[in-house]
């Protein structure tokens, strides 16, 4: 039996990695994740086809800025062996790897950013959802469906949830 769709938001910075660099490239590994949690979302709970609310973090305003698509099962991340990159991981082994990836694949970049702000301000309507949440710094989290679909509508997306 198939496993119904679920929703994440993943953030980034958009000096590092946006949504329009996601819209040029069309699909990119998530990596460089070093957080346990984190990991272990994408490891053990996202699946191909799953939807992702793209957050830019650690900008003016913070916000949705888009939808990607989970595209790929997760995999060992291959910073963690390349001594060159900042994600080098010197505990880690190809046998025994300590970081993994999903590959997300561009959907929709929303015509404005949908600020964190907006999002507070209903928080009756956001009750647990986890952007929002004082000191809930998570690079990825769940989202619940019905806050999924609020968030696109206020953004006006043309993405839907089914």
């Amino acid at each position: 039996m198939a496993r119904a769709r679920r929703y994440w938001l993943m953030k980034s910075e958009p000096e590092s990695y946006s949504i329009e660099d996601l819209a040029r490239d069309g699909r990119t590994p998530w990596d460089g994740v070093r957080n346990y949690t984190a990991r272990n979302t994408m490891r053990d709970e996202m699946a191909v086809g799953d939807l992702v609310l793209f957050y830019h973090s650690s900008a003016k305003p913070p916000g949705v800025a888009g939808v990607a698509r989970v595209a790929s099962e997760a995999y060992p991340d291959p910073t963690q062996l390349d001594r060159a990159s900042k994600y080098y991981d010197p505990k880690a082994t190809a046998e025994e790897p300590r970081w993994f990836l999903v590959d997300v694949e561009h959907v929709e970049t929303f015509d404005a950013l949908l600020p964190l702000d907006a999002l507070k301000a209903e928080a009756d309507a956001f009750e647990g959802l986890m952007v929002i949440q004082r000191g809930v710094r998570f690079s990825v989290q769940p989202v619940a469906k019905a806050h999924f679909a609020r968030i696109l509508k206020l953004a006006g997306a043309r993405t839907r949830v089914r």
